[in-house]
């Protein structure tokens, strides 16, 4: 081959490594711009979520933010405030008023004024209140005079927070004496809270002239019902005898203390209580239903021949007895139990009887009580 023919061979061997280098060209100068690519998303992506974060902070919960504002005012609060004219500590004010809201409803510490109402009567006023007449006769001695059958309308009575005396202490006294004195434990004293005694330390040199609370404690007062010994021809017999008396059990339902109406009658249409006729007349006409004016057992349902015609008579087993007597129908058993309320008869003109009503008797004992004083 000729010299020429070399030379023009020459550039069919290099054409290919110089395509090859326009090839990778592109590769070399590609590379650093994906990356740049990839960074600017990142920062792109970290700018829109610190965005998000800050929008976040700006309202992320309003009602924790009121919280953390206030505790921290109450914490901010802590300035020590100045006693009470009485002397008594602030703290003590404050801890008194959470003692109160601890209490069970219709649970008293301390006693409270109660000013008298026409028709009112003690037994109505202990009722209210759950505590027993003689509590309330004992706390008001002074007005009273242990005597509860006369209440003046516009008296106010301090009516004690639970049974028992209503003391008001003296100069000299200590708790085992008072205990002692109104026959109770001096720990039901101390322990009371409205007497706001120191249980590891009970100082009374302080209570001179207070009223303080004496749980369960009792004393010895003047009779304040007067039973009226029975006297001949009074419309009443010293015992119950006749068919319809029975032998009873030993023991029974005990009464409460607190008769209620037989009829739903409150007034009379005959004979009221007198020492000629030991009962009162209720107006009640014939088949009017009789009610337990408290809970007993029935000692007498039947007929009687000493004037009383049909007759029911109940045995409290607290002293006390009641009578009803004329009914036209007895709808209870001799030694039947009954509770306060329970319908046991229907009333009518049985015995010694004018027209319909009720003849009814409590007795205390063997003697008779007049009803007003204990009716409500």
């Amino acid at each position: 081959m000729s010299r020429k023919a070399k030379t023009q061979e020459a550039p069919e061997v290099e054409a290919p490594k110089a395509e090859a280098q326009k090839a990778e060209a592109p590769k070399v100068s590609r590379s650093p711009l994906d990356w740049g690519t990839v960074l600017s998303w990142g920062v792109t992506g970290l700018m829109v979520a610190g965005l998000v974060l800050v929008l976040l902070n700006i309202n992320p919960f309003k009602s924790d933010t009121a919280v953390t504002e206030n505790i921290d005012q109450n914490q901010s609060v802590n300035i020590p405030l100045p006693s009470l004219a009485s002397g008594l500590p602030v703290e003590n004010l404050i801890r008194m008023a959470n003692i109160d809201t601890k209490i069970p409803e219709g649970v008293r510490q301390f006693a409270v004024k109660y000013t008298v109402k026409p028709g009112d009567s003690l037994f109505i006023i202990a009722k209210i209140y759950g505590v027993t007449a003689e509590s309330i006769l004992w706390a008001n001695y002074d007005l009273l005079n242990d005597d509860p059958t006369f209440l003046k309308e516009g008296w106010v009575l301090t009516i004690p927070p639970t049974n028992g005396i209503y003391y008001k202490w003296k100069a000299g006294d200590t708790i085992e004496k008072v205990a002692e004195k109104y026959h109770t434990d001096p720990d039901s004293i101390i322990t009371w809270p409205g007497n706001h005694l120191d249980v590891s330390n009970p100082v009374t040199d302080n209570l001179t002239d207070v009223n303080v609370m004496i749980p369960g404690g009792y004393r010895d007062m003047v009779s304040w019902i007067v039973p009226v010994d029975f006297a001949p021809r009074s419309g009443a017999t010293k015992s119950i005898a006749g068919p319809g008396g029975c032998v009873t059990p030993e023991t029974g339902p005990v009464g409460s203390g607190f008769f209620q109406w037989p009829t739903g009658n409150h007034f009379l249409s005959g004979f009221d209580f007198t020492s000629y006729h030991l009962g009162i007349d209720i107006a009640a006409a014939e088949g009017t239903p009789v009610i337990a004016s408290d809970s007993g057992t029935v000692v007498y349902a039947g007929w009687n021949d000493s004037g009383y015609g049909n007759l029911v008579a109940i045995d409290h087993n607290n002293g006390y007895k009641t009578i009803y007597a004329h009914l036209s129908s007895i709808l209870v058993q001799c030694g039947q139990n009954v509770t306060s309320g329970n319908m046991i008869a229907l009333s009518g003109n049985t015995g010694k009887s004018t027209g319909g009503h009720l003849h009814f008797e409590i007795r205390l004992g063997s003697q008779y009580i007049n009803p007003w004083q204990i009716l409500p």
